[in-house]
């Protein structure tokens, strides 16, 4: 009877897991094999947890003040960004898939053929970290991401948590980083993460937390960091063309 209950129960969780799996695949390029299924299905619930696969894909554009930088608006269905950095006067409207776009600084648009091509680039490597420090836990299936599940932990706070690893191979401009974040057995969103510079470093750069999460359109998102904070994050079904089009700045 003891075997039978144990086999039902793991029967059971490899149905749920599965279940997470089909709701959530993962991008092309993912380390599948290389992952622990363990942490896989903790990205799957996770996913879930902020609003689901579906609802995620359907969301469109998403814009957000990063640290009070720059502020940057995403069509993440075409890949136009807009940022305009607050500390500066600049703006930079570029698509990060076809890495073309436009700058304008300082008054006048920049019309020499490198100098714009160098501020599309810093602008799609701002758009990359700034993006990730906002939306990490719905990119934990991403393409070149290895997941290893690492047990039971506690936050900073004294929280339980299932910790999981991320590395990564040859995605973004800094593949050799690792990050470890940490994920709520009650709520299963991330709760904590730390960034390591280098994959084979043991000491973390920074551990911080992922609080307040808040819905936006059909999605939750945490721009609570601690000591840091994105804010002004909204999200929108429709906006108009010339957020990505014209310099002059909107009011969303």
């Amino acid at each position: 009877m003891k075997k039978y209950f144990v086999a039902s129960l793991f029967l059971l969780i490899a149905s749920i897991s599965l279940s997470y799996a089909q709701k959530n695949p993962p991008a092309a390029g993912f380390n599948a094999a290389g992952s622990d299924a363990k942490a896989i299905a903790l990205a799957d619930e996770a996913m879930d947890a902020m609003g689901g696969r579906k609802n995620w894909d359907k969301t469109r554009y998403i814009t957000w003040n990063f640290f009070g930088s720059r502020r940057l608006t995403w069509d993440k269905w075409t890949g136009d960004v807009r940022i305009d950095y607050l500390k500066s006067d600049q703006t930079t409207l570029l698509n990060v898939n076809t890495e073309k776009g436009r700058v304008m600084k300082n008054g006048q648009e920049l019309t020499q053929p490198d100098s714009v091509a160098k501020y599309v680039k810093q602008g799609k490597s701002a758009w990359i970290n700034d993006a990730y420090w906002l939306l990490m836990p719905y990119k934990l299936k991403d393409s070149g991401v290895t997941l290893k599940y690492m047990g039971m932990d506690k936050t900073e706070e004294g929280a339980d948590a299932e910790k999981v690893q991320l590395t990564f191979e040859n995605v973004g401009d800094t593949p050799q980083n690792k990050y470890h974040v940490w994920i709520s057995p009650e709520s299963h969103m991330v709760t904590q993460w730390a960034y390591f510079a280098k994959a084979d470093n043991e000491k973390a750069n920074f551990v911080l937390p992922w609080k307040n999460y808040k819905q936006h359109g059909k999605i939750m998102l945490s721009g609570d960091r601690g000591p840091r904070q994105i804010t002004e994050i909204q999200v929108f079904d429709n906006l108009p063309k010339a957020v990505f089009e014209s310099f002059e700045k909107p009011s969303l």
